[in-house]
């Protein structure tokens, strides 16, 4: 009985030593100095990812950095289902967000994300790009590209109308619709795109103007009473009504519109700046100048946004070497921008690069013009808004909206009616 028992006695040291060695080297497997990153877009986040890894490497070459390319849905679904779940398994440790969507992911899964604060220098960023990334005080992204937006406009068909670039720089957009009719009339080119099902103009009009479809707090809808997206409306009704508009409902559409010469201007983000330069043909006939204000709206400047992401380190393993990563990158190395804007033409929103020769070049695509210089001054000119947790999700009831106020709707009655929606979905 003695024998039997000391065999139980040692099997059961050798068993607690073999679970303690797989748990050591689960441990262990977990701090390889390996670094997950997840983005979409091969040929812009993922391409400035892979830049960030090649100029890290070379100091710190004893970190590996993975990056694995997802669809931005994908993400987004990948990011609620685990995070709502509880687990971290199988999550990265760095991903790339949307701005418009931080705020969901901060306020829902607030412990689920690593605070980044003293991590990098955040007045060397873009003011606008600070509340997006932020949560109760502390830093949780790391600022990336901007979508600061410009009006691109075609020299050619402003000339053969009789005006110059000066005299659509700093306007309004009574000015802009007054120059498009006049283009119109003389061209027979519609001056713009609009998409019935896609907002992005009132979203512009409305930033520009320091204001959005949520209140300061970033929940609570803002519509019934705002001064900025009533008149952005009225603005929308008006280019509509002056007949100087070619309507799309896709992506496709909209680039076909503009390299094919059908429109005379683009008021859309910087990032549209290598789909205007696919044509060829065009090089020399395009400006871009800064986007038109909100008319009566006291405030309301030139400057304003569409689109941009960020990058998040998830409270996992290795959160460390991500923030290492993001610092000495993305964080502060103001050579890194420029191989940005060469090899890819991303504009960062890290201030201090837009002293490099990249940002000061000339592009003769837009007649010498020297955009990114000018799109980095535009940047730093973006209202700071707080875009909250439903920007989709009250677009989604604007849009209807929008389409009643065309039919005929009074302008108070589609807001408040907007308003009551919102507050019934948005809880």
């Amino acid at each position: 009985m003695k024998k039997i028992l000391a065999l139980l006695f040692v099997s059961i040291l050798i068993l607690s030593a073999c679970s303690s060695d797989s748990e050591k080297t689960a441990d262990e497997s977990k701090d390889t100095n390996e670094i997950t990153v997840w983005a979409w877009d091969p040929n812009f986040n993922i391409k400035a990812m892979e830049i960030a890894k090649e100029v890290f490497a070379d100091e710190n070459a004893d970190v590996k950095v993975n990056i694995v390319e997802n669809a931005q849905d994908d993400i987004i679904q990948k990011l609620n289902t685990a995070l709502s779940s509880g687990t971290t398994k199988g999550l990265p440790n760095i991903v790339l967000i949307e701005d418009y969507r931080a705020q969901s992911f901060l306020q829902a899964y607030p412990d689920s994300f690593h605070k980044i604060t003293g991590s990098f220098n955040v007045d060397d960023f873009a003011p606008y790009k600070i509340a997006p990334t932020s949560f109760e005080g502390e830093n949780y992204g790391l600022p990336f590209d901007t979508g600061v937006a410009g009006l691109y406009v075609r020299t050619d068909y402003l000339e053969e109308a009789g005006y110059s670039v000066e005299d659509i720089t700093n306007v309004d957009w009574n000015k802009f619709i007054e120059i498009g009719k006049k283009i119109k009339e003389t061209t027979g080119k519609d001056m713009l795109t609009l998409d019935p099902n896609d907002l992005g103009q009132i979203r512009m009009m409305i930033q520009s103007s320091n204001s959005w479809y949520l209140k300061e707090d970033g929940v609570t809808p803002n519509l019934a009473d705002n001064e900025a997206l009533e008149q952005a409306f009225e603005v929308y009704k008006s280019i509509l009504d002056a007949d100087i508009v070619k309507p799309v409902s896709d992506w496709s559409q909209f680039l076909a519109a503009f390299n094919s010469g059908d429109v005379a201007s683009v008021p859309t983000g910087n990032w549209i700046t290598p789909s205007i330069k696919a044509e060829a043909s065009q090089s020399g006939n395009w400006a871009v100048v800064p986007f038109p204000t909100l008319p009566d709206v006291e405030g309301s400047v030139n400057a304003s946004n569409l689109g941009g992401s960020s990058w998040y380190v998830l409270n996992v393993d290795g959160k460390e070497d991500a923030v290492d990563f993001l610092a000495k990158t993305f964080g502060s190395n103001a050579d890194m921008y420029q191989t940005l804007i060469n090899e890819i033409g991303a504009i960062g929103t890290y201030m201090p690069a837009a002293e490099g020769e990249a940002y000061q070049a000339a592009d003769e695509y837009f007649g010498g013009q020297t955009i990114v210089s000018d799109f980095s001054t535009w940047t730093e000119q973006i209202p700071q808004v707080n875009y909250g947790l439903h920007t989709y999700a009250l677009e989604d009831i604007l849009v209807v909206e929008m389409q009643n106020y065309l039919k005929g709707k009074s302008i108070d009655d589609v807001l408040k009616d907007a308003q009551k929606q919102a507050e019934a979905q948005v809880k």
